[in-house]
């Protein structure tokens, strides 16, 4: 099938499919820090072998889950020998937002709210949204924000708002069964012709902080413990 790049990005590349779809290639790149994995981070920080096939495996696992459960989501296909994803067309939301939601006080938001939360003091499900800027460093933006900056309207913030709280539910349930605790997970929307909302990107062990025992897995351990 013949594909046209269309935009490098940090940890996938993005063609176009003649059939108006796109195919996501999964690279071996984690953001982080000197050498250290962050999700948070904003730049490449290294590369780990094999880490875009099991980031693959893990969105796939979960994207079929979500679709089964009438969430609406990109996802088409993926080609796990060729570690690539076939996604429906959409939009992102303004220049590409963050959706976080957090079931623990950790990260960034134990980091702005220390005065007021210890650190690891449990969530209500807390949806937050970030736009992605590197320079800016993620600024935080409310619903009000988002509709003054005419970034989505009030009901497409509240259906994101409510798919976020199912899906990181869904991906909570997985762990907890495997004995592993979620403690805040990161997605991405975008939206299709007729401005319906649907997740984006991929959901993989990358993208969250999880725990065994108290203790906080690595991404590729954490792939391992999930598939095992």
């Amino acid at each position: 099938m013949e594909k046209k790049l269309v935009y490098t990005g940090k940890t996938k590349n993005v063609y176009a499919l003649p059939n108006g779809n796109y195919l996501l290639k999964f690279k071996d790149d984690c953001t982080g820090k000197d050498g250290v994995f962050d999700p948070g981070e904003n730049s490449i920080g290294l590369t780990i072998d094999g880490v875009g096939d099991v980031n693959l495996r893990m969105s796939i696992y979960f994207f079929e889950k979500i679709n089964a459960a009438g969430i609406r989501t990109h996802f088409v296909s993926a080609d796990l020998n060729e570690t690539t994803m076939e996604v429906l067309p959409a939009k992102v939301f303004g220049k590409g937002l963050e959706v976080i939601c957090r079931y623990k006080a950790v990260g960034s938001f134990y980091r702005r709210y220390s005065d007021y939360v210890e650190e690891g003091a449990d969530l209500p499900a807390y949806v937050e949204m970030t736009f992605k800027n590197d320079a800016k460093g993620d600024p935080l933006v409310t619903k009000d924000g988002l509709q003054v900056l005419g970034v989505m309207t009030a009901e497409q913030y509240d259906t994101i708002k409510d798919m976020t709280q199912k899906i990181t539910k869904i991906v909570a349930d997985e762990m907890l069964s495997r004995g592993l605790v979620l403690y805040d997970i990161k997605f991405e929307y975008g939206y299709d012709a007729d401005g319906k909302v649907m997740l984006i990107d991929e959901i993989a062990s990358g993208n969250m902080r999880v725990y065994k025992d108290g203790q906080y897995i690595d991404p590729m351990t954490l792939s391992e413990l999930f598939f095992a």
